[in-house]
């Protein structure tokens, strides 16, 4: 039976929770409404809310009531044990460390922006040392409490139960399967017609309105979501108040839009997550991993289907007027799946969208590891780019500049958009084989029956089980990387 322990730990936990969700409000309003002059003091608000959760979550009386609480059921079982997790995690923690690494993100998130812009490493380079210094330290005092390998330690905060072990053969069979698969698809897409570009431009107050469309039809609810302007584009907010960014570009609608049918999958799986379990342990996303997998799901497998690129077309041709030709689902596929090695993580295609990935989670991993320095870093990204896509960045704005990730202490993160992508295959299959006219369903711009297998395997069931096991129980097997590289063949490898 539930005992007083039990219950007094569910009502902190959902204090902590509040207060998480509240940082991560501050973390969307920097990024999307805060004035330029603010960062320093939202710097030490975020700062404060961190130390306040953190307290909360390493109170003695935290320890004591996790030695005597009582939990019936598989669901309360669960929350129980991930209480215990977030109490180790926190526990190997000082405070001091912990508020120190907020305020040192907050004002290096500040400064890359600048350094971006202006394409100049140096700049941000003081902060990132910071930032590099307080995540090894962070590293440091996880892996041994945890007795873990520095870097697993920060990967387990961000998807639990996958380390870099697990992940080393996957990237390695994957780099394989590029060295051949690129220079094939590239071939194949030259041999056929080059694609009509769409007749621009698209005004930004009609891209708005179009997101806002597409996304509500595709099932984000606008009562419980917004959709505000971002230079890199995420999803913050909280189950009930969903945060959707994006950025508009008047001569490429796909900029904007496909972003947003991206972040509308982050979007939908907060949404979906059990209610009866909110600001609970176990009714939080399964990892960032499976955060991934859903956004990708939508964007990529559903929305970037051959079936529904004839439905987005219309809604385009509507939107924007023109001759039906650029709009045509066969075009739109040939701009919109269209191969090339590029610079930009965010601009990849499905097929080197991976080797960015693996580039970043071998640089971060020599980072934490102490085998690179940042003053370093530019350097080794180039070096990597080179060998993983044969190109070199002209500037760091388009080297290692480009993501807001590091610069916000990230680190551990970047293995998940892979592992997404990987899972998204998976489970779109497992997806087609149990729902009957899928495909026509999307054909018609119609989402809801993938929304509700989704809703049933995966956002439903919050963080009860573990990313490997959702995916066992969604699809009958673990993690297959056979069927993300089966896909791209279908979709990229046949003349």
């Amino acid at each position: 039976m539930p005992n007083a322990a039990h219950a007094r730990l569910k009502a902190r936990f959902a204090r902590i929770a509040a207060l998480n969700e509240a940082a991560g409000m501050l973390h969307w309003d920097a990024s999307a409404m805060m004035p330029p002059g603010g960062a320093a003091s939202r710097g030490e608000q975020l700062a404060a809310l961190a130390g306040l959760a953190h307290e909360l979550l390493t109170a003695p009386v935290v320890a004591e009531d996790l030695a005597i609480a009582r939990a019936d059921g598989i669901w309360a079982e669960t929350n129980l044990r991930l209480m215990a997790r977030a109490h180790a995690r926190a526990t190997a923690l000082p405070t001091e460390l912990v508020e120190a690494a907020a305020r040192a993100n907050s004002a290096c998130e500040k400064t890359w922006r600048e350094a971006k812009a202006r394409a100049d490493f140096a700049l941000v380079r003081p902060a990132l040392a910071e930032v590099v210094r307080l995540q090894r330290e962070t590293a440091q005092a996880l892996g041994a409490a945890l007795e873990m390998d520095p870097y697993d330690a920060l990967m387990d905060g961000y998807q639990p139960g996958i380390a870099a072990a697990d992940v080393e053969p996957v990237f390695a069979a994957y780099e394989a399967f590029l060295r051949d698969a690129l220079p094939r698809a590239e071939a194949i897409q030259a041999a056929r017609p080059e694609p009509v570009p769409l007749p621009g431009p698209f005004p930004v107050e009609v891209q708005r309105a179009l997101c806002r469309r597409l996304s509500a039809r595709i099932g984000l609810d606008y009562e419980h979501a917004r959709l505000d302007e971002s230079l890199h584009p995420f999803c913050g907010g909280t189950p009930e108040d969903v945060r959707i960014t994006t950025f508009y570009d008047e001569q490429d609608v796909a900029k904007a839009l496909l972003g947003v049918l991206h972040e509308t999958g982050h979007a939908l799986y907060e949404r979906g997550l059990p209610k009866e379990w909110a600001r609970q342990p176990v009714g939080e996303a399964a990892g960032m991993g499976a955060h991934e997998s859903q956004s990708l799901i939508v964007e990529m497998q559903a929305c970037r289907s051959d079936a529904f690129l004839g439905f987005l077309g219309r809604e385009l041709r509507e939107a924007f007027g023109g001759p039906a030709e650029p709009y045509e689902a066969g075009n739109l596929a040939r701009l919109w799946r269209r191969v090339g090695r590029g610079f930009i993580r965010v601009d990849a295609d499905e097929i080197t969208y991976p080797a960015h990935v693996i580039l970043r989670f071998r640089l971060e991993r020599a980072l934490i590891g102490g085998a690179l320095d940042v003053a370093d870093l530019p350097a080794a990204w180039n070096e990597g780019m080179r060998d993983m896509l044969g190109i070199t960045p002209p500037d760091d704005a388009k080297g290692c500049l480009q993501d807001i990730h590091w610069h916000d202490g990230a680190f551990g993160y970047f293995p998940s958009y892979t592992l997404g992508a990987m899972a998204a295959a998976q489970l779109m299959k497992a997806a087609r084989a149990a729902v009957p006219g899928l495909a026509e369903a999307l054909a018609e711009g119609e989402m809801a029956p993938l929304l509700g297998w989704l809703r049933a395997h995966v956002h439903g069931k919050g963080s009860l089980l573990g990313f490997q096991d959702l995916l066992r129980e969604a699809t009958g097997k673990p993690l297959d990387p056979a069927d993300f590289t089966e896909h791209l063949t279908a979709r990229y490898l046949q003349a």
